[in-house]
């Protein structure tokens, strides 16, 4: 019973969404700007969390510097929802004219050499439109997630991202799945910036000028995987059209040394993040420990 009403739950979600994405761009962006004005003026969701993280990244702006960019990061944060909506049923031609992938050519090499791909990112622009990225590569693509604590709201987010042919795959299993996987050489997502649980010397670093703890996972994975690893920079070229550059990491994880392929995360993704400052998500308490 309980999975008959999760069930029915899920679908009725789902054509909600699905029914919204049909929508004219011009009406979402419409409520997405209301949801802006209630979330920034009326609200004032997260606001002191999201200006105090971006003043102490940015000492050296002016305080006027820093309420732009606080303002910025709000329209386009209510703009990306509206976005995510539209790709529920929008052609695949219409986001293939919107996102614009350079540098595709390197995961292309390292798949033909026969190592794992480990494509790291930030939550930087409107990172969801990494869903689409199956579309334009040959090569199998995994995204490696967290699951929801509901499992209606998990089944959902699972079935919106693997549109195009992403599939996910749990966070506790992805070691396993790589040493034990005897099919092709496939792509693996890490979105790597998240705070930790549990604080190690070693993975602390310097982020946009404060100390920093960072996830050791996709470094152990890579290193085990025996993978290549490279970045991809999400930039916003114009509203609702975005560039993923595919960024060298190395080539060979397991000839690097401890916390090297961190480091170098972490300074490829604070020269995305100074590259556009609105375009990181500033609400998440990022240095609460």
């Amino acid at each position: 019973m309980k999975q008959t009403m999760q069930f029915v739950v899920y679908r009725s979600v789902y054509i909600i969404v699905y029914a919204l994405s049909l929508l004219p761009m011009g009406f979402l962006y419409a409520i997405a700007s209301f949801t802006f004005f209630l979330s920034y003026y009326i609200i004032g969701y997260r606001k002191a969390v999201v200006i105090q993280n971006i003043a102490r990244s940015f000492p050296d702006r002016r305080y006027g510097e820093i309420q732009a960019i606080v303002k910025k990061f709000y329209v386009c944060f209510v703009s990306y929802f509206a976005e995510i909506i539209k790709s529920v049923s929008v052609p695949p031609e219409v986001l293939d004219r919107k996102i614009v992938f350079e540098n595709l050519e390197l995961i292309d090499q390292y798949i033909n050499s026969g190592r794992n791909v480990i494509a790291c990112m930030g939550h930087c622009g409107n990172w969801e439109m990494l869903n689409f990225m199956p579309y334009k590569i040959r090569h199998e693509m995994f995204a490696v997630y967290k699951p929801l604590g509901s499992e209606i709201m998990n089944r959902l987010m699972v079935k919106l991202r693997s549109r195009f042919g992403m599939k996910l795959i749990p966070d506790r299993e992805i070691i396993r799945h790589i040493l034990t996987k005897n099919s092709p050489p496939a792509v693996y997502l890490f979105i790597a910036d998240q705070c930790p649980h549990i604080k190690k010397e070693k993975y602390r670093f310097t982020l946009l000028n404060q100390e920093t703890y960072v996830f050791s996972g996709m470094e152990k994975v890579a290193q085990k995987g025996r993978t290549a690893v490279v970045y991809l920079n999400i930039t916003q070229l114009s509203k609702g059209n975005y560039k993923i550059v595919c960024l060298p990491v190395c080539s060979t994880a397991e000839s690097m040394g401890d916390s090297e392929i961190t480091q170098k995360y972490i300074d490829l993704l604070t020269e995305n993040i100074r590259e556009e400052p609105y375009g990181w998500l500033w609400t998440h308490k990022r240095w609460k420990r």
